[in-house]
């Protein structure tokens, strides 16, 4: 890795901040605010991190509540795992700042206690529904989509993949939402598992985890962000105990194999 000698991006666009280490200063301050972004990535390069680090920071930083879709994982294991990072889900919820849609127990065929369940899974109609009450419910500036994969599974049909993400991602930015949604990738030469999610977002963000020689080694790359300025660079970031921490200063030039 080698120093970057870059200033701060800043274009003076309305950014929404991610509060994420290192990560804002590559884009100018931050998301464009009421735009959908994909986080892309292979199992185990921290994209459910990201997410939830982005929700967590809109709320306890800069007062936006949020909204968190569950498509594969159900949400005590979400709230299990974003206490390892110190962030109490719960609590959040509690207050009336964070809601979490399991969209996940239906689908596998169990039942679930959560306030707000998506009863008819894969049903974007119902999910986009939910979406907006529960928007006007707690007044949420944020949102999450953890993941598209499983839609894109059950659609399979490319061409319906990118009408239903199409939908959910205008619907999102029409309610005044900035969010992110996730799509697990099977190698870092593809930005999106069905070559479509890439299409209907503002932005990609590419998270990779690849070996050099004898270790892996994660790395962050803005694939594209639509109407604003960005680095061109690869990026190193580390998980941390307290989440994602990227460094702008720095990049990846090694081959990896």
């Amino acid at each position: 890795m080698m120093e970057e000698n870059t200033e701060d991006i800043n274009d003076g666009l309305d950014r929404v901040p991610t509060g994420i280490g290192g990560f804002d200063e590559l884009c100018g301050g931050g998301l464009l605010k009421d735009h959908t972004y994909l986080i892309s990535g292979t199992s185990g390069s921290g994209k459910t991190i990201f997410a939830l680090q982005f929700i967590y920071n809109g709320i306890t930083k800069y007062n936006e509540s949020g909204i968190i879709v569950a498509t594969e994982e159900r949400p005590e294991h979400i709230r299990d795992n974003a206490k390892a990072f110190g962030w109490d889900l719960k609590a959040l919820e509690d207050d009336g700042k964070l809601a979490i849609i399991d969209a996940a127990s239906t689908k596998i065929g169990i039942p679930s206690q959560e306030k707000y369940v998506d009863v008819r899974p894969f049903d974007m109609r119902s999910m986009m529904d939910q979406i907006i009450m529960i928007q006007e419910e707690i007044d949420a500036k944020r949102a999450v989509i953890d993941s598209t994969t499983s839609i894109g599974f059950y659609l399979q049909d490319p061409a319906k993949i990118r009408v239903e993400l199409l939908k959910l991602s205008t619907t999102l930015e029409i309610l005044g939402l900035t969010s992110i949604m996730t799509s697990e990738v099977v190698d870092d030469d593809h930005p999106s598992r069905f070559g479509v999610e890439n299409f209907v977002t503002e932005g990609t963000i590419a998270l990779y985890y690849k070996r050099m020689e004898n270790v892996r080694v994660r790395s962050l790359e803005i694939f594209k962000m639509r109407g604003s300025d960005h680095s061109k660079k690869i990026h190193p970031y580390d998980i941390t105990k307290s989440g994602v921490v990227v460094h702008p200063h720095e990049e990846v030039y090694a081959v990896f194999s």
